[in-house]
């Protein structure tokens, strides 16, 4: 991709950013000096959150392939998608079955930009400049309008994203209003991180990136659960990350407490007849 990112209106260099920072564990190139900083802050108190940002990428893939493969999904409403790296959702989605839509949602305009630079020859795909705390904007924009029939079964990802939310921005309710939104037969996605396993390593991180870029909160496994609002959730239920449907025994951790943030994938039951 160009470097025209580095030039997108209202664009601070020096404050970083958590797509950007995230963009910089993965491996990729759309990050600023702030954000290497942070990252490799973050670091210093968890050697393995580089692994943590792959294992969370790689179950992206897993459920994107398994809903469109193997549960017929076609429609994919992604919030909070980040900086476009390898394995997105529309490239996933469209490599295993035709017709599938991908509607991308995020606030920061370097993944905006990138992402439409990515998508301009690609009728089936695009994004949109949101913010999820806003989901009515999101609901009723017409771009996701145009991509995503509410009539029919959907995915709506929310990866990597709410534990950048504080509880009293209302995350479940947010959560709640597309659970609404979308058809009996939908599904939704979530990974997020919790404050279980390593207590006083997610409190420090949390620390650190409140003073530097956004507040948010790791929840335990019940409020992580709560998002999903009831809905039936698929096997293996809500995991570590690495361990949603991994691809053979060799991709699972020996400690996957190490990776602390939990992940599931839940449908929406169709009404009764």
């Amino acid at each position: 991709m160009s470097s025209s990112w580095r030039h997108v209106a209202g664009l601070d260099p020096t404050k970083p950013n958590v797509a950007r920072v995230y963009d910089y564990w993965l491996g990729g190139s759309h990050h600023f000096v702030a954000d290497r900083e942070l990252g490799r802050r973050i670091e210093t108190l968890d050697p393995w959150i580089r692994a943590l940002a792959k294992a969370n990428r790689t179950f992206l893939g897993r459920a994107v392939r398994f809903l469109a493969l193997e549960c017929g999904i076609r429609q994919f409403l992604d919030i909070g998608s980040g900086i476009p790296t390898t394995g997105n959702v529309h490239e996933v989605s469209q490599q295993v079955a035709s017709g599938c839509r991908v509607v991308y949602v995020d606030r920061d305009p370097v993944a905006a930009a990138l992402s439409r630079e990515l998508l301009a020859r690609n009728d089936q795909a695009d994004i949109i400049e949101a913010d999820l705390r806003e989901p009515e904007i999101i609901l009723s924009h017409p771009v996701v309008h145009k991509l995503i029939n509410f009539n029919e079964p959907a995915a709506v990802l929310f990866v990597s994203v709410l534990h950048f939310l504080t509880d009293a921005e209302d995350p479940y309710g947010i959560v709640g209003r597309f659970r609404e939104a979308i058809a009996p037969g939908s599904y939704l996605v979530v990974s997020h991180g919790t404050s279980e396993d390593n207590p006083q390593l997610v409190a420090a991180a949390r620390d650190v990136y409140r003073a530097r870029a956004a507040d948010g909160k790791a929840r335990s496994r019940e409020e992580i659960l709560a998002f999903f609002g009831g809905w039936k959730l698929l096997e293996p239920g809500l995991v570590h990350v690495p361990l949603w449907r991994p691809n053979g025994p060799d991709s699972m951790p020996d400690q996957p407490e190490r990776f602390w943030m939990l992940a599931g994938v839940a449908r929406k039951l169709e009404k009764p007849t």
